[in-house]
This record gives structure tokens, C-alpha cells and sequence, in this order.
């Protein structure tokens, strides 16, 4: 478990020191909440709604939002008392629960439920299928990522074995360095995130040709959770920030794209608004962007099945353990 290892030891030399003075407090009424994103992306838009169109606001939360930039950053800020939530893999929670925490991370609500990633092209192909995948050299992502989990999964589902079908795999590029290293030559084909999948379709560096969401399934890909303590500490707060993100997740459905585009927009300067909007209908037409905050029981089970896959589940974890969805289920039933 490649991301385990870089993480604990990452949790140990961290977890005596205070990295942020106090996590949630209330002034004049107002509940102060620390949320840490694992990245920054389109693929979050809910959570940016919630934040801008004044749903955590109006449900008396001042939400400082921080963007931890990886999954083992994001778990040790939020473990370490950094954060009071943390966005990010739902799988971070079995890595940490496997080595016996006394405090898990437990996940409270879901924000999307299938992979980010699309298969894009060198060249562009009409009639694309994954044999043409075969013989080819494949760009993908970190090894030990879920993104590269994900990605294998849907290669063997589709008939390919990433270690013997393929002329190379290349896993061993740096994230943020894999769109510059697939344009400048590397690979026949490349595992992408949005909005660089789109941006280089625009500049006919790539062509998308199939979704990884779609072919994989509904999985946690990303999750809101907290510390068991947190939970049972600060109900009521989980509660109207649960609510927030219903209301966002409902939102995000019922606007025209570029209305979600326009609302997220500044959370995304370098970005134009056209992208945004194009981003935002293919993640939605796709049903990446979860429509309630409920992590369903057949997902996290499938979720453990692409870790096992990968050799990466560091043991089988029951849905009980790490996934409360009471609060979520009372604010869906009010």
C-alpha cells in the first residue's frame, strides 16, 4: 500500500504538532467550520455552490475552505486537527482504519460518486473501442492513486491486462505533470482530469474518447468526513453542513450549465468560462456529481472490489464502520 506507508510516516512527524490554531468555534452565533479539499477541480462544483451562492451562510457556517493538494495531505490535516472536514477519497478512510486508529475518519456525505477521469486520445478515432487501446503506450496516473486504480480496473474490465497488453505503462509522472508530459510527446494515449481533458480537445493536442466514470460505476470517489469524535462532538454542525451540500447538490441538477458555471467561476480564474460550463454538462450528463449526499452500500463495497484489483485494500473494511448516514438520511427526510 504504497499511499499507506507515505502517509503514516507523513501522520507520525505531524500528528505532535498543532499545523492550524483551533478548528471550529462560534462567534455571534456563527459556527466557523475548517474544510480541506484534496484539489481543486470542476469535478467538486456542488461544494463551491454551497460556498457561493450562500447555502452554508444561510445555515449559520462560516466555512474556511483549504486546499491540501493529495489525499495523504488532506487525511493527515484533517487527523491531525487541521481541518474539521476533509474532502477526499473515500478510500483514505480504510488506509487509516487499517492501522487501527483510535479516532477514524468517518464519511458522513457523499460529493461525487463516479472517477473524474477521461481516455484521451493522441489521434482521434472514429468507432474508438478498447482494443485499440492494446499495443499502445498508456499515460496513467500515480501508482497507488485511486485514479490509477480506477483506471486498471476499467482496462481488465474491458479486456486489457495493463502489464502485458500494453507496449508501456507509465505510471511514474508526477500529477501535475502528466498533461505537460502527454503534450509534449508522451504516450498514445492519457488518463485526464478536467478541465485539461477539455482544454485539450479545444487545442487539438488529444481527443476524449471514453469516460472512465461510465465504465467503472458509481463509486465514493469523494467524500465529506470527520473524525469520529468530531461527529458525535458536533452533530448539529454536521447537520446544517450536510444540509448546505443537499441544497448545492440539488442545485447543481436544476440550473443550466452555465449558471453553475457562472456561480463557480471564481473559484476557477485561470479557467474560461466556456470550459467551465462544458466541464460542468459533461460531469453532469454523466451523473459524476451525486444527486444526494447518501453513500450507498453497494459502492463502497464496489469501491473495496477496484482496491483489492489494484492489490492496494490493506483489509476489508464493513460499511457500518466508516460510513454514517443518519444525519444525511434526516435532512433528506425532513
Amino acid at each position: 500500500m504504497r499511499w499507506m506507508k507515505g502517509a503514516m510516516v507523513l501522520l507520525v512527524s505531524l500528528l505532535g504538532a498543532v499545523l492550524f490554531l483551533g478548528c471550529s468555534s462560534e462567534d455571534d452565533g456563527v459556527t466557523k467550520v475548517e474544510l480541506a479539499e484534496v484539489t481543486r477541480s470542476i469535478f467538486y462544483a456542488p461544494q463551491y455552490v454551497a460556498i457561493s451562492e450562500g447555502f452554508f451562510e444561510e445555515e449559520g457556517l462560516d466555512v474556511e475552505l483549504t486546499t491540501t493538494w493529495g489525499g495523504d495531505t488532506t487525511m493527515t490535516t484533517l487527523l491531525s486537527g487541521g481541518a474539521d472536514i476533509a474532502l477526499v477519497g473515500a478510500e483514505t478512510s480504510i488506509y487509516v482504519y487499517a492501522q487501527e486508529a483510535n479516532d477514524p475518519a468517518i464519511n458522513f456525505a457523499q460529493l461525487t460518486q463516479t472517477d473524474g477521469t477521461f481516455l484521451v486520445s493522441r489521434e482521434p478515432i472514429d468507432n474508438f473501442t478498447w482494443d485499440d487501446v492494446k499495443g499502445s503506450t498508456f499515460l496513467g496516473q500515480r501508482a497507488g492513486g485511486m485514479p490509477q486504480m480506477v483506471g486498471e480496473y476499467v482496462l481488465k474490465q474491458n479486456g486489457i491486462d495493463p502489464h502485458t497488453d500494453l507496449e508501456e505503462l507509465i505510471q511514474n509522472i508526477d500529477f501535475g505533470n502528466i498533461p505537460s508530459a502527454f503534450a509534449s510527446g508522451t504516450g498514445d494515449f492519457v488518463q485526464l482530469f478536467e478541465p485539461q481533458a477539455t482544454q485539450f480537445e479545444q487545442e487539438g493536442i488529444g481527443h476524449i474518447v471514453d469516460s472512465f466514470g461510465t465504465q467503472s460505476g458509481n463509486i465514493p470517489y469523494t467524500v465529506f468526513m470527520a473524525k469520529q469524535s468530531y461527529l458525535e462532538n458536533n452533530e448539529e454542525t454536521i447537520e446544517k453542513f450536510t444540509r448546505a451540500i443537499y441544497r448545492a447538490q440539488q442545485w447543481v441538477q436544476e440550473q443550466p450549465a452555465h449558471v453553475v458555471a457562472e456561480s463557480i467561476a471564481d473559484f476557477f480564474e485561470d479557467t474560461s468560462l466556456e470550459t467551465i460550463e462544458q466541464v460542468v454538462e459533461r460531469y453532469r450528463d454523466q451523473g459524476s456529481y451525486a444527486e444526494t449526499p447518501i453513500l450507498q452500500e453497494d459502492a463502497w463495497y464496489l469501491l473495496q472490489e477496484i482496491m483489492e484489483e489494484a492489490g492496494e485494500l490493506p483489509r476489508e473494511v464493513s460499511y457500518e464502520e466508516l460510513v454514517n448516514t443518519s444525519i444525511a438520511n434526516k435532512i433528506m427526510n425532513d
